[in-house]
């Protein structure tokens, strides 16, 4: 894994000289979510690099099925006094999904939000199925949160990924969401067929640039039974290696964190059976905790050399401890070459860093 503490997208690295650094990561509450999946619903197409039956281990249904499910898990919950949540319909295109689906959805969340179970809603959803009427609806309707599967700003990618959309479109739909007064998330897919470092580095850039709620980043693997996939077998699309993944998601932390944008999802999520679905690209359990330890290693590595000397101890938050040591301490010979061995670090439960 490459400990290069030079990064590739720009952020404010000036050290502190007071050496009392808090963590970059903005500290924000980040709610349960209940998901619903709705694989393939309301999409118009199939993208390139697409299995949504893998990636929610789910495959398509009947939308009053899932609807006469979701009722039953809610009244369940209900008694059984589960804590209230956020509910997410994620895995198809719910503003596409044909009326009255997306309004029969909201209107059982908002019975139960009524009720104090629910808290707040979102979905996930298309930039070019954003028309400001249908958003003003289900905003009256008690959706809360759009979550844009933008994938890329650059037309290249989202050309080979068939998207069917042009940037001009992508950023539209983040225009759209924001003028509704719904909150605005964004999806990214680094790595896709058409992009490389450059190309994901300035769909950071734009996306910091917007007032956003959340992000997730989604490595761009090759998943069975997509058309990425015979692509690939065929010689016509490499994937990019983990170390160059883990190392564009650092920097992407850090410029996301520097504008108050917390990432709350990096990979895929695991499901059974998906690993087998998996040909190839940056797949690792512990993806996540790779990129935040080299995000927090190149933010720490400014501060301890402008101590100008070795360090004599680290004080650390105790919640960061394994981010701050790397998946199986793996970042240690890095604060090791600066001095800093774990014997110079110590961890409490306060919320910042101190150098001496």
């Amino acid at each position: 894994m490459t400990n290069n503490d030079t990064p590739r997208i720009g952020y404010p690295t000036t050290p502190r000289t007071d050496f009392r650094i808090a963590h970059p990561e903005p500290q924000k509450t980040v709610s349960r979510i209940h998901p619903v999946f709705l694989p393939f619903a309301g999409c118009p197409g199939r993208c390139a690099f697409c299995n949504q039956n893998a990636v929610t281990g789910a495959g398509a249904r009947p939308l009053e099925d899932i609807l006469s499910e979701l009722e039953v898990d809610l009244a369940n919950d209900l008694d059984r006094g589960v804590p209230p949540r956020e509910l997410g319909f994620f895995g198809g295109t719910f503003t596409a999904l044909p009326t009255p689906w997306p309004q029969r959805f909201l209107e059982l969340a908002e019975r139960y939000r009524e009720q104090g179970l629910i808290t707040r809603v979102r979905c996930s959803t298309r930039p070019d199925a954003t028309a400001p009427a249908l958003l003003d609806e289900l905003k009256a309707l008690g959706l809360d949160l759009v979550e844009l599967g933008i994938q890329s700003f650059h037309g290249p990618a989202l050309d080979a990924s068939q998207r069917g959309y042009d940037p001009a479109t992508a950023r539209a739909g983040c225009d759209n969401v924001l003028a509704s007064g719904l909150e605005l998330g964004v999806q990214l897919m680094p790595g896709l067929p058409g992009q490389d470092l450059d190309g994901f580095e300035t769909d950071i850039i734009k996306t910091a640039t917007l007032p956003l709620s959340c992000v997730r980043l989604y490595p761009c693997v090759v998943l069975r039974n997509t058309p990425l996939a015979e692509t690939w077998e065929q010689g016509g699309y490499t994937p990019w290696e983990l170390d160059e993944t883990v190392s564009a998601l650092a920097d992407a932390l850090l410029a996301l964190w520097t504008k108050d944008i917390p990432v709350i999802r990096m990979g895929l999520p695991p499901e059974p059976g998906l690993e087998n679905d998996i040909l190839a690209g940056p797949r690792h359990p512990a993806l996540g905790q790779l990129a935040r330890s080299l995000a927090l290693q190149r933010f720490l590595t400014p501060h301890i050399k402008a101590l100008g000397a070795a360090p004599k101890r680290l004080l650390a938050p105790s919640r960061y401890r394994s981010d701050l040591l790397g998946h199986k301490h793996a970042q240690l010979p890095h604060y090791e070459a600066l001095g800093l061995p774990l014997e110079r670090m110590e961890f409490h439960d306060r919320g910042w860093f101190e150098l001496s």
